[in-house]
């Protein structure tokens, strides 16, 4: 977000609660680390304050700006100061306040690896720029495991939780 070409002035990050039932963010947290690098830098980490996220619902993660091009996202349910990178990195949904070890760390709730990065789930995610986002397939909910098979690139829809929740049986 914010750097030439995008839509949008900050970067972000949707989750999205696939389950049947609500799921409550105690003490978790959102990790970020460049396409080779560790999750050991605390500046990569935002906490996540204690919020529910309905069946079916999203949550919007407002993160770093960039140069300031693009428009305000919609109303954001967090707020956290990740600069995200737009064509390689790793995300970690960590359960969990400490900081991860990659995608096979216990606490780990979901990770994403994308481009050139050196962690994943079975395999890499594409690679974005600056003017699109990692968007998981099939609304949001399909979690394979497989990051190439689960993420395409495409124009940037950032869900908060004002979205209408997402039933995948009625998709």
């Amino acid at each position: 977000g914010g750097n030439s070409g995008a839509q949008f002035k900050n970067d972000f990050i949707e989750l999205h609660n696939n389950s049947a039932h609500s799921i409550t963010l105690y003490g978790w947290s959102v990790q970020y680390a460049s396409a080779t690098g560790a999750f050991t830098n605390t500046s990569n980490f935002a906490a996540i304050p204690t919020s529910t996220i309905p069946s079916g619902g999203y949550f919007l993660m407002k993160q770093g700006a960039g140069a300031g091009n693009g428009i305000d996202l919609p109303a954001h349910d967090a707020e956290g100061s990740l600069s995200l990178g737009a064509t390689n990195g790793k995300v970690a949904l960590m359960a969990d306040l400490t900081g991860s070890t990659g995608s096979t760390s216990p606490l780990v709730s979901d990770f994403v690896g994308f481009g050139n990065a050196t962690d994943f789930e079975t395999a890499a995610a594409p690679a974005g720029n600056n003017s699109t986002s990692l968007l998981r397939l099939s609304q949001g909910t399909a979690d394979t495991n497989n990051n190439s098979a689960d993420f395409i690139t495409g124009t940037p829809t950032p869900r908060n939780s004002a979205t209408n929740p997402f039933n995948p049986t009625a998709d």
